[in-house]
């Protein structure tokens, strides 16, 4: 039955879908006035479904037409889904707060179609991902997708240009392999156990073939989806190309959403399927996402294609927490720590990746280009930007008191107590990847230049803030986290010597592999063998990723993947 504060559950998923549609009615200005409206009210509505489940003893339930399982459709928010709801709200709040400068339309000026269009995508957006949290069953959670892909879609490709129209076709067409695969995984569950309702199912299905079948196909064509490494062949053209304000939702908020469906797959729908080996695997193709993305980010010369592929290096964290759900016997005993931790990391992305993304589009309106090289002074230029964008590459470095860091902490431990000391390995060298490129940009606009800079067109001063206030909120989000379910003894003072050594072996090695693999060297001199040998390591890194991409291999490698997760499942 539904329980208090059900209702909520659909006003969270109909407020932006009923604001969209009253949008394309009304036209014009009238649709971001209309996106500020919705925009307060869904955040307040996110808010009080937190308080719902907050008040309650199980999640918050809401039944379609009061019709049960397996008969109807039932919305449910538990503790992940409500993390969720509040952070992308949050989020959104914050990049509708940016976009006003890019895609509004003031009095007197004329309208513009991507104007128009990006405030119904963004609406859209923000309802298919919540529904995607609430969603009770596998094929609604498909539908949700489906919606996703096709509202995050055109965001690619509101600039107009050829290169951006090319890349939200790649977008669409690999999205659309992932969701043929999640589809036969889910009409072959429905087929074999009479239902796709999460909780019917979870008490039902069991490790035999149909089950294993099914998790190898929907997590291949989810992980195509959500583009983790070797399957990011349409992620960086994509994320790079789009304005900012479509940039920011892309890499922060629509990604989540096929991630959180692979966590709901494997710890709530089918830990008895799930192995530990298969884990291993989507672990590893995770730190190996961490060290491409991070070295071929070192070798871009645009701040927008850095922040990118620091998003492909990034991915590749929300995936360290499946084996850490597993105990040393190979149980999966450990999954509400793994899944805390993910939904932490998860939650510390969306906000310094959305806060990136806008600094880079700010740097690139204020000086009509983005080449990292050619940044020197952009610190005394900018100085609100470019604090945004290192206080969110702080953050994802996982230092007290950043949400990555609680993230960081609390696989660790896993990590420990399970005996799986080589994911310690990962998780402590990945942040001195993510200091590597933040080393990068700062150590270039704090550069004094050597003329003085050309005029510097002026930037909304709210659209700074926006920014600054997304990287702070992901740097600052272990405090807020202590204050719920988490105990604060997790939390490390800052400037203890552990935490300060800590910090200063992170940033060491982050300057290191700066001068290493930069494009060009970030000290004058002449070109130590040392220097010419990792310049050629990242060239073979670049090299690699191109390949990659391609499409011959990117299909190829998704077979691979689907082959490889299916032994891995059946030997288990």
């Amino acid at each position: 039955m539904s329980t208090d504060g059900g209702l909520l559950l659909a006003a969270a998923v109909l407020l932006p879908f009923v604001g969209m549609l009253l949008g394309m009615l009304l036209g014009g200005r009238r649709v971001q006035r209309l996106a500020f409206v919705v925009m307060p009210l869904g955040l307040a509505i996110a808010a009080a479904i937190a308080d719902a489940w907050l008040r309650e003893v199980g999640p918050v339930v809401y039944l379609l037409g009061g019709w049960s399982p397996p008969l109807g459709i039932a919305l449910r928010a538990d503790g992940p889904a409500v993390a969720m709801l509040l952070a992308v709200a949050v989020v959104v709040c914050g990049i509708g707060l940016f976009a006003r400068a890019d895609f509004g339309t003031p009095r007197g000026t004329v309208e513009s179609r991507g104007a128009f269009t990006y405030w119904l995508l963004l609406l859209a957006v923000w309802g298919s991902l919540n529904l995607v949290f609430v969603s009770g069953d596998l094929f609604t959670l498909y539908v949700a997708l489906e919606l996703l892909t096709f509202a995050g879609v055109p965001l690619v490709c509101l600039a107009g240009s050829g290169e951006t129209l090319r890349a939200a076709l790649r977008y669409l067409l690999f999205a659309l392999f992932g969701s043929v695969l999640y589809l036969l995984g889910a009409v072959l569950l429905y087929g074999g156990y009479g239902t796709l309702d999460i909780p019917l199912l979870a008490g039902k299905v069991a490790a035999e073939p149909i089950a294993w079948t099914a998790l190898t196909l929907m997590t291949v064509g989810l992980l195509a989806k959500t583009a983790l490494f070797p399957l990011h062949i349409w992620l960086p053209p994509a994320h790079g190309g789009a304005p900012a304000a479509a940039s920011a939702v892309l890499s922060a908020l629509v990604i989540k959403g096929s991630w959180f469906l692979v966590l709901r797959l494997w710890l709530d729908v089918m830990p008895g399927v799930a192995s530990m080996a298969a884990a291993q695997l989507l672990a590893g193709m995770g730190a190996a996402a961490i060290v491409v993305g991070s070295v071929v980010a070192l070798r871009q010369q645009r701040l927008k294609l850095l922040v990118a592929y620091s998003t492909v290096a990034q991915i590749g964290y929300l995936f360290l927490l499946f084996p850490m759900a597993f105990d040393a016997a190979g149980e999966m005993a450990m999954r509400e720590v793994a899944q805390a931790a993910g939904l932490l990391q998860a939650i510390a992305h969306a906000t310094a990746k959305a806060g990136m993304f806008m600094a880079a589009g700010l740097v690139y309106a204020a000086l009509g280009h983005d080449r990292i090289d050619e940044l020197a002074g952009a610190a005394r230029a900018l100085p609100v930007t470019m604090l945004a964008f290192v206080v969110g590459g702080v953050a994802l470095m996982g230092v007290v008191p950043s949400g990555a860091y609680l993230a960081k902490k609390l696989l660790l431990d896993s990590a420990d107590q399970s005996g799986q000391w080589w994911w310690t390995l990962v998780l402590q060298g990945g942040a001195v990847f993510t200091a590597g490129y933040v080393v990068l940009v700062l150590v270039r606009v704090l550069r004094r230049p050597a003329a003085p800079l050309a005029e510097v067109a002026p930037v909304s001063m709210l659209s700074q803030l926006a920014a600054l206030g997304l990287a702070l909120a992901s740097l600052l989000l272990s405090l807020a986290a202590a204050l719920g379910p988490l105990p604060s003894s997790l939390l490390s003072n800052p400037l203890s010597p552990k935490e300060l050594g800590t910090t200063l072996a992170v940033l060491l090695g982050g300057v290191l592999l700066a001068a290493g693999l930069a494009r060009r060297p970030m000290l004058a001199g002449g070109e130590s063998a040392t220097r010419r040998l990792t310049v050629g390591l990242g060239l073979a890194f670049e090299r690699g990723d191109y390949i990659v991409r391609r499409w011959p291999s990117a299909m190829l490698a998704l077979l691979l993947i689907a082959a490889a997760f299916g032994a891995l499942l059946v030997r288990a």
